[in-house]
């Protein structure tokens, strides 16, 4: 099981020493000139994915830049034969970017390339039960490594896109792993500014965690969907998917959680018409 940082009770001086140390390093400070986007990369996106056409002005300005420093820092390669177009590039730079608009910052320098598979592709899965080892196949939409690779398969990066009110957005959730992997550490807890945002963090997250974890045991129907029960790590990317996509639902039924987003975001989708 992957802990929060900060546990059960309040992070370590030592603890937010290492992350505060962490901050510049992971995420510098992204000054954009501002340079001319494709008129034919703004047609994909309007035709391909709703919330683009909904952002204000403002946001859709700083997401169009964010994509074509994304283009030119991450390499985006298919496998399996997939050929990379320009609708598979762009559509998954700036759903990623999303994450970015607002925050002056760029995901961690140690992000280096974007693997695109056509379809969703089988693992091995190592677990272990009281001391017995034990190997499955599972079935994968997507990866995301602390060394700074991100694997996506592209029917559900395309999907995902065009149903923007389901709450599940691959590229939302394998990027939100790497805003949290940003310090070394997939806890759940991404690089905050200050001892008091870590501790607000800990509470209304580890509050709705196990609230969450309880009724997937328990069958009952949740909002936020139930892989978010299987760690913190996955909870925040979860949550991340399900605050961009389904807003209303969130504030309405986790009004702290989504408050707690939309600080960190620094965006409120629920503005967003």
């Amino acid at each position: 099981m992957i802990e929060y940082l900060i546990g059960a009770g309040t992070i370590g001086v030592a603890a937010l020493a290492s992350k505060f140390l962490q901050f510049e390093q992971a995420q510098p400070t992204l000054k954009i000139h501002h340079r001319p986007f494709p008129l034919e990369w703004r047609e994909i996106l309007k035709e391909k994915w709703p919330i683009y056409l909904r952002l204000p002005e403002n946001l859709r300005d700083q997401l169009e830049q964010l994509t074509l420093v994304f283009l030119e820092r991450i390499e985006i390669r298919g496998v399996e034969g997939l050929e990379i177009t320009d609708e598979i590039r762009v559509l998954t730079a700036s759903q990623a970017c999303l994450l970015l608009v607002n925050q002056n910052t760029f995901f961690p320098a140690k992000l280096k390339s974007v693997v695109i598979r056509p379809s969703a592709y089988t693992a091995t899965q190592h677990d272990s039960v009281g001391g017995v080892q034990s190997e499955r196949e599972i079935l994968v939409l997507g990866q995301s490594w602390e060394n700074g690779l991100v694997v996506l398969s592209w029917d559900n990066t395309r999907t995902g896109a065009a149903n923007a009110k389901d709450g599940r957005n691959l590229v939302l959730h394998e990027f939100a792993h790497q805003l949290d992997q940003a310090d070394g550490q997939a806890d759940g807890a991404p690089i905050l500014g200050s001892p008091e945002q870590y501790e607000r963090w800990q509470s209304v997250c580890s509050r709705v965690f196990a609230d969450l974890q309880a009724k997937v045991n328990e069958g009952d129907k949740t909002l936020i969907d139930e892989y978010g029960a299987t760690n913190p790590a996955e909870f925040f990317s979860v949550v991340t998917e399900t605050f961009f996509e389904k807003p209303y639902y969130l504030k309405k039924k986790r009004p702290e959680l989504y408050e707690l987003f939309a600080d960190y975001y620094q965006v409120d989708p629920l503005t967003w018409t």
